[in-house]
Parts: structure tokens; C-alpha cells; sequence
């Protein structure tokens, strides 16, 4: 019976010593990567899995300001992978999708308030068509800030792997692209776009380089790391849950090289094993 124990004791040290190695490994392997914060609405009124209330997103963003993270561009983040420019120690991207009013309304007051910086990817159709999205004074107003850049995320949120055609794919990449830059002037250039539903394929990807993108981004879990596709790269979506607790976002952003292989692993399950992909848990 001792000898039993003895060799259960061996074993579960050698388990737990595996999985320590297991974890290291994986933060070593993503100690380049940068965190990619993904938004979408900041509001007290919605309750889907989209939305984040006001008082957990200014806790979130507090906690990046309490914690030395400092935020940058997307166009920073490409600087110092393309041509070696430094970086802050704890970089991080925040960014929304759409274009929602609310992002004027709620998230930016308390992006001055922290003096951090983050960007919007605009549904440039829906600008001042909407009354729950941005206008054109808002985004102004914002841009004046130096706190917040705009890009693309298409003329009218189209699923572009689901267009009739790649003749009318390419017209929601470059036709966004156009409206911002014309609208917002100044020499404004937009180089980067978030794919609607985070759909994208060989031609989408092709299709968005020739429109003159720099990078593109998708929904997929995981750290934007710099020998991934520049067209394909990971965001951590702060969404997909009705519970955006501090904790949860916490350990979306902390723990992103654990938990995003499990999530992708979960997604692989989900079709065809789902029973199996219940026992995978990421918050």
C-alpha cells in the first residue's frame, strides 16, 4: 500500500511538473505576441454578449492604466515588426468594431479620463446613416483627441467570404477605405481593417492587400505575434459572454497563451465532438 502511494505521489509530481513545463512553453513561445483588445458596444442599456457595461469597461481600462500597460496603434505594432521600432515594456491594443454611438458616449470619457489610446473600425455606411451609430462630428471630435484612430471594417458589414462575388468583396474593401479617408481628410490613410465576422479566405486576404491594407485582423483568440499572417492576426475578444466581469477579463488577457490553444481546440470539438468540447473550459 506505502509503495502504492508512493508511486501515485511520483506520478502526480511528474503530471503537475509537465504541465508546469507545458505552461512555460507556451508563454516563452508568445512572449512576442501584444494583446489585442476586442470591443464592441459600451453601454448600460444592452445585455447581449456583444456589450460591455460602463462600469466594468472603466474597471478594465483602470486596470490596464493601475497595471503599466501602455497602449499603442495598430500602425505601432507594425512599425516595430516591419522596420524594428521599440515598443513600451507592456504594450496593448484596444479596439471596437463597428462604430457604435455608444463608443462615443461611453468608452471614449473614460479613454480620456486614463489617457489611453485605442481604435475604432468603422462600418462606413452606417456613419450618420444610424442613430445608434458615430457621425462624422463624433469621429472628428474624437480624432481631435489624439487618442482614438479609425479604420475599416467595410462599407456595410458584409461578410466578405459571403459576397456575391470578389468583384463585390473588393468593393467593401476599397470602398470603406475611400469614405473614411475622404470624410475625415487631412491626409488621413487607412491601412487597416477588422474582417465582419472575422471571415476571411485566400482570395479575401489577396483581395485586401492589393486594396492597399497593412494588416488585417480577425475574431480568433489568441496574441497578434509578429511571425503570424500580417493578415489574419488574433485579437482577445472581450465579448461572447453575458458575464464581463473583471475577473474574466483578467484572465482573457493574462492568460491568452493558455487559453487560446484551448479554445481552438474547443472550436475544433464543437461540431463534431460538443459533449467533448463542454469539458474544455476558457472564460
Amino acid at each position: 500500500m506505502r509503495n502504492r502511494c508512493k508511486w501515485l505521489l511520483a506520478a502526480a509530481t511528474a503530471i503537475v511538473a509537465l504541465l508546469a513545463l507545458a505552461v512555460f512553453g507556451l508563454f516563452q513561445s508568445a512572449k512576442d505576441g501584444i494583446p489585442v483588445l476586442n470591443y464592441h458596444q459600451i453601454n448600460d442599456t444592452e445585455k447581449n454578449a456583444l456589450t460591455v457595461n460602463t462600469e466594468q469597461f472603466e474597471a478594465q481600462m483602470k486596470y490596464l492604466a493601475d497595471h503599466g500597460y501602455t497602449t499603442i496603434t495598430p500602425a505601432d505594432m507594425l512599425d516595430t515588426w516591419e522596420n524594428g521600432a521599440e515598443l513600451p515594456e507592456k504594450p496593448v491594443i484596444i479596439t471596437f468594431d463597428d462604430g457604435y454611438l455608444d463608443n462615443y458616449n461611453h468608452a471614449f470619457p473614460v479613454l480620456e479620463k486614463y489617457h489611453l489610446k485605442a481604435t475604432i473600425f468603422l462600418i462606413s455606411d452606417y456613419v450618420g446613416t444610424y442613430p445608434n451609430y458615430l457621425t462624422w462630428s463624433d469621429i472628428q471630435d474624437m480624432d481631435d483627441s489624439g487618442l482614438i484612430d479609425f479604420e475599416s471594417h467595410t462599407l456595410s458589414h458584409e461578410e466578405l467570404t459571403k459576397a456575391p462575388s470578389l468583384d463585390e468583396a473588393k468593393h467593401q474593401l476599397t470602398g470603406s477605405k475611400d469614405a473614411i479617408e475622404w470624410n475625415m481628410g487631412s491626409g488621413k490613410h487607412v491601412r487597416f481593417i477588422a474582417y465582419p465576422c472575422g471571415e476571411y479566405n485566400d482570395d479575401i486576404e489577396q483581395a485586401t492587400k492589393d486594396a492597399g491594407y497593412r494588416a488585417a485582423f480577425t475574431v480568433n483568440y489568441g496574441l497578434a505575434e509578429p511571425t503570424e499572417n500580417h493578415f489574419v492576426l488574433d485579437r482577445v475578444p472581450i465579448f461572447g459572454s453575458n458575464s464581463h466581469t473583471l475577473l474574466r477579463f483578467k484572465l482573457r488577457l493574462c492568460l491568452a497563451p493558455v487559453f487560446a490553444p484551448l479554445n481552438r481546440i474547443k472550436m475544433d470539438l464543437r461540431d463534431t465532438h460538443p459533449t467533448l468540447a463542454s469539458f474544455i473550459l476558457v472564460p
